[in-house]
Order: structure tokens, then sequence, then C-alpha cells
């Protein structure tokens, strides 16, 4: 196979599209625009560098849908998962990865692949011919951007992300923080106590939604909106839908005692989640702010056991472009007006940084089929890379798109199932154990055609 193909991006999509790629044998070529070109939430010029959490959600292939996400990745022999479970932290269940390792491991073994060139520099204009993937994820060039928006025919659509912010760990007061997995949840006694928690009462709490109402906030720029994806919401943004939303939502204290006082229950309660192995590092859970800089040390410092925080890195917010996938690609992720592209990562309207790899493991693996000149369609929809590809190129309305993360409300339903909550649990084993099925098939068809 000597035709190359050509990946703009070297995020978790591009990356993993890349791995897809080289080992069904294609030449590839990541470009990159990092380090020669930042971003601001960039911090290194790493590939598959982790901006935000440094979660990947639950690793539940049984119960969760993005936990079989995992592990039909796994199967496909994905570098971001196996990357993953070599650099991951007790997480109560979850999968987390020490984020600096994660990425410098993916870099190396990258660069390392006989069949993988990486070129840094910016590429601001839609090739001409060739094999390409398009994965520059929500910080997409504003020239490669404008190129995308002039080829389309329609204005680029946007959300705003918001990034969380990280704590030293020896400023956290741990006469008032305890650790505890929520219900304590996990196999061992370092998974049963991942989360280190600062409780609040009903007073703390009221007062520090005040504050979070009152201070000061990012301004967006003329022209821009705010359609942010209810996911990934700044805590101000919730607070505003109603006062009592955190506490229903990333400050929910149920299924945590406090360790120093287990006889009081806690109106509220902050989680941190560990960010690095060492243990040095806490990103604050769901706390995603477009406060400014000096708002949020004096908010986050009203949190009991917050008091004296540091940080290592405040909260932010961006922009996050996504094209218009339902109306712009078709079922082999290609774009329509020039099928020698294709898309793939959070640029096509998925949100996570698992699905974002899994959208790029399919796009590798198709554009490799047809470099060899096979052609690979999509897996079936009861899987879940399947749901969400199906959702991306197709499934869902183009008028309404907007960026969606894996779950089992995108699968087929399973007949003679009961629904509601009290079903859930079957249901739920069912969408999995036929999904497992399904792609372990899909993968055994790939490898007899490829012999």
């Amino acid at each position: 196979m000597r035709e190359k193909l050509h990946i703009i991006g070297g995020g978790m999509a591009g990356s993993e599209a890349a791995w897809q790629a080289a080992q069904a044998g294609c030449p590839v070529v990541i470009h990159e625009m990092r380090p020669q070109q930042g971003t601001f939430a960039h911090q290194t010029g790493n590939l598959a560098e982790m901006v935000c959490s440094n979660s990947f959600r639950s690793d539940d292939s049984e119960q969760n849908a993005v936990g079989l996400l995992h592990w039909e990745m796994r199967q496909a022999g994905g570098i971001i998962m196996q990357t993953a479970d070599e650099y991951r932290l007790p997480a109560g269940g979850a999968l987390a990865v020490d984020r600096d390792p994660f990425a410098e491991a993916v870099t190396a073994r990258l660069h390392a692949h006989p069949l993988i060139e990486v070129e840094s520099g910016e590429i601001t204009a839609l090739p001409e011919d060739g094999q390409w993937i398009i994965a520059t994820g929500p910080l997409t060039s504003a020239g490669l951007g404008a190129a995308i928006a002039t080829e389309t025919g329609a204005d680029a659509l946007a959300f705003f992300d918001a990034i969380a912010p990280i704590v030293y760990a020896d400023s956290i007061d741990m006469d008032q923080a305890w650790m505890q997995s929520r219900y304590d949840k996990g196999e061992t006694e370092e998974e049963q106590k991942a989360y280190l928690n600062c409780p609040m009462t009903k007073e703390q709490y009221e007062a520090f939604i005040d504050a979070l109402l009152a201070s000061d906030k990012t301004e967006f720029h003329e022209g821009e909106t705010a359609g942010y994806f209810d996911g990934c919401l700044p805590i101000e943004v919730m607070a505003e839908r109603g006062r009592e939303t955190l506490r229903h939502g990333p400050m929910k204290p149920v299924g945590l005692t406090n360790a120093h006082k287990p006889e009081e229950k806690a109106y509220a309660v902050v989680q941190l989640r560990r960010d690095n192995k060492l243990g040095t590092l806490y990103n604050i859970v769901g706390f995603q702010t477009k406060m400014k800089y000096g708002a949020q040390t004096e908010v986050l410092r009203m949190i009991p056991g917050l008091q004296d925080a540091r940080f290592a890195r405040l909260g932010g917010i961006h922009r996050n472009t996504f094209i218009n996938s339902p109306r712009l690609l078709d079922d082999r992720m290609r774009l329509k007006s020039r099928p020698n592209i294709r898309f793939a990562g959070q640029i096509t309207g998925v949100e996570g940084y698992v699905e974002s790899a899994a959208m790029g493991l399919l796009a590798g693996r198709m554009a490799a089929a047809e470099i060899a000149g096979r052609d690979l369609p999509p897996p079936p929809p009861e899987t879940a890379l399947g749901a969400l590809v199906t959702h991306i190129t197709g499934g869902a309305d183009a008028k309404t798109f907007q960026p969606m993360n894996v779950n089992f409300g995108l699968f087929p339903p399973v007949d003679g199932l009961k629904g509601g909550r009290r079903g859930r649990k079957d249901r739920y084993k069912a969408y999995t154990d036929r999904a497992k099925a399904l792609w372990s098939d899909w993968l055994a068809t790939q490898e007899v055609e490829r012999a």
C-alpha cells in the first residue's frame, strides 16, 4: 500500500486514526500545527494532549454506554485505550489517567511507528486530492475553519466549552475534606477513596451561590453566542438556572459520609479527583467555569477545605466548533462535496475524549480500507461506535443538531424488555451483550478480508 493517508490534527481522534490506519498497513502523515502554532488551551506540543478533564468517564462495559465504547475500542486495538489503561489513576469505577505521561506515551508510540510521519505546521486550505482526515477538534484554526465554512456553504456552528480548575493537593485542608468515592464505589480501597470531598452547610452553600452569581465573568466577543453543551456547563450558568441546580448536579451530597463528622449530613459536597499519578494535583469535578481568574480564586476559596487552595491551573472557556455532520457527511464519514476528505473527532459533533477517539478509529479504518481498494461499511448501529456514527451521519435531525455523548438513547431498542427505571439494569445488559457480539463480528469480517 503506497498511497499515504494525511491526517490534519494530532488530538485524540487524529492519533487514533493514524494508529488504526498504520496498523492496517497504510502509510500515514499526521499534520499537527502545535507547537509552532499553539492554542490557549494546550500546554504542550504532545499528541493526544488532554486539555479539560483527565477522565474517560465510566469503565463499566455492562451498564454504561461509554464503558461499552471503551470495551469496543480495546477490542479494536485502540492506542488511546491501551495507553489510558497503562496510565490509569484510581477514580471509583471511572477511567481517569495521568494526563502528561499518557500524552507523552501516545506521542512516542506514534513517532516510533514505521508507517507514521508527523509534520509540524498549520494547514489552512482544504486539499484538492489524496485521502485526508480532518480531525482538528474544537479548536480548529481560523484559517482552516474558514475554508471548511466556505466549502460547506454554511456558517460554522459553535458552542462554548469550559475547563475546570486544578488544585495543588498539599494546599487542601484535610481536617475538613475527606477521601471517599460516592457510595464507596470500587473494588479496592484505593478506588473506594478515589475522590476528595469538601462538605458545605446550607449557609455556606447559599453564600457560595451568591458569590458565584455576582462574580466577574469572561465576556463573549461581538457576534458570538453561548450555545453551551449541557454535559459541560460552567458552574455559574448552572447556578443561573436555579439556586438548587448545583446541589443536584456536581455538588450533590448523596452517597457520601463525612469522615470527620459522620453524624452530620452535608447540604452540598464539592468533589475533587486526582489529576496525576503522584497525587499532587486534583481537579474540581464538574467545575468548568468562565469566571475571571481573580474571581475564581476568591469564590473557590469559599469552599470548606479549599480556603488556602493554590491553583496549578485556573478554569477557562473556549469556542468549540463543529460541522453539521448529518447534512454534510456520508455514512463513511466523507464530506459529500469532497469525498476524498473525511472528518473525525469532536468537529463531527461528538462530545468527549472517548467519543472523539472512537470516530478517529472508524475514520482511520475506513480510509485505510479505501486506499487498499476495499469498502468498509460502518459498524452495526446496535454497537456503541455504530450508534455514534449513525447519529452524526444521519440519525440526528440536521436542523437541531448539537454535540452528543454516547448514550443508550442512541441504540435501537431490544424487543421484549421493560421500559422505565425498574427494567433499566436488564435493558442495559441486553444492549451491551448484543453490542459486544455484533462488534466482534464486525472486527472479524475485516480480518478475513485483509487475509
